[in-house]
């Protein structure tokens, strides 16, 4: 027999569900080339290099979101076990109309697998170990509105000789296994097909009241067409899916081009999704997308958008998002650009690569939190950006 509560968060799953299934009608994805919500920086604040704490090095904080039950905030670190075991950490930190306070790391754990051990490095890894203990390329993570439990994603692994499928974990508050989500089949690496090399399943976030877990691709699959260029942008997929693990809809998210040409020609230039927030708590199809480009000999630029699925077409059954026919992708607005705010690495924008919602301002604006993985580079920071968004 179901609790109340539990009769409750199913029903919350179900409403969610109809909404997204039926919104299949017709809309344009253009994205304004100028920021179409009122938004200013408060503040921002740089926690040192090599900074140590329990053991561990500070730093690759790939993302950030805000502990309700804490009343702070949860960092996913992206080492690959390569420098201490995969962890996150957890931080205090005051974010108000002055800015960002200091910042106070109040814990950190290591990631694990079914039997309690840690995830191995790259080189360590076992390719005859069942995929949930393999190597893991941690990059997002959110503490769960429903349990305070944490459900992370992980890109995993696309070389010649290793195929390791990305995945959704749900780990307790100390890092325990719990399980896996189920993907799609499309998102999972197979020799043609499937997420490209470090451009898997990195954006994820809770949805509908808790109800619903979306997340995203960083860019293209491969069989959904080439990745973004200077010349042209790219389609991803946004994947919806109940928390118990039916995945629901998928949708086609127009990335922007590569935003400048790198320097030689020829070197490396990329962009994609960095992060994934819904917007609302209630709305189960508005979310804020992070798009972070890097390119060599010029820098980086982000920008975030705000995503609308109404209207956008469930692609879930689509083979390839390349020459698809009677294909509407998601809408987009533009919300803030970086470069738009007098950063103290404003002549550089850092390698920013998770958001979060924080307190709401007395002025009615909400606060919104990003954080930049310094990829535990001498010539990179890890920076903490607080804006106001009306």
């Amino acid at each position: 027999m179901l609790h109340a509560m539990s009769r409750t968060r199913i029903a919350a799953t179900l409403t969610a569900a109809a909404v997204i299934t039926t919104a299949l009608t017709p809309a344009a994805s253009a994205a304004p080339d100028r920021p179409t919500h009122e938004v200013r920086l408060l503040g921002e604040r740089i926690v040192p290099n090599d900074l140590v704490f329990q053991g561990t090095t500070v730093g690759g904080l790939s993302s950030i979101d805000y502990d309700p039950r804490t009343g702070g905030y949860v960092f996913i670190c992206d080492d690959r076990s390569a420098m201490q075991a995969a962890r996150f950490y957890t931080a205090k930190f005051d974010v108000g109309a002055k800015g960002v306070g200091p910042v106070t790391f109040t814990g950190t754990h290591p990631f694990r697998r079914p039997d309690g051990t840690t995830y191995p490095p790259l080189a360590e890894n076992d390719p005859s170990r069942p995929q949930n203990e393999r190597t893991v390329d941690p990059e997002e993570l959110r503490a769960d509105p429903w349990t305070g439990d944490y459900f992370w994603s992980q890109e995993g692994e696309r070389t010649a000789t290793t195929l390791i499928d990305p995945s959704i974990r749900r780990a307790g508050r100390d890092g325990a296994y719990v399980r896996d989500l189920p993907l799609p089949a499309n998102e999972k690496m197979i020799p043609g097909a499937g997420p490209r090399q470090n451009l898997a399943i990195e954006g994820l976030t809770f949805a509908g009241l808790g109800s619903l877990i979306a997340s995203s691709v960083e860019g293209p699959m491969l069989q959904d067409g080439p990745d973004a260029t200077p010349e042209h942008g790219g389609l991803d997929r946004i994947t919806v899916q109940s928390r118990f693990g039916p995945v629901l809809a998928q949708y086609a998210y127009p990335e922007e081009k590569v935003f400048a040409a790198p320097n030689p020609p020829g070197a490396f230039a990329t962009t994609g999704i960095s992060s994934l927030l819904a917007a609302d708590p209630v709305d189960p199809s508005k979310f804020l997308v992070m798009e972070r480009s890097f390119v060599t000999g010029v820098g980086n630029k982000l920008r975030i958008y705000e995503m609308d699925t109404k209207g956008a077409t469930n692609v879930l059954g689509v083979k390839s998002l390349a020459g698809a026919k009677n294909v509407k992708p998601v809408r987009k607005r533009l919300v803030a650009d970086l470069a738009d705010f007098p950063l103290s690495t404003l002549s550089t924008v850092d390698n920013v690569e998770g958001m979060t919602w924080g307190p709401r301002l007395p002025s009615g604006e909400r606060t919104l939190v990003l954080v930049s993985d310094n990829n535990f580079s001498a010539t990179q920071v890890t920076q903490l950006i607080a804006l106001a968004i009306r």
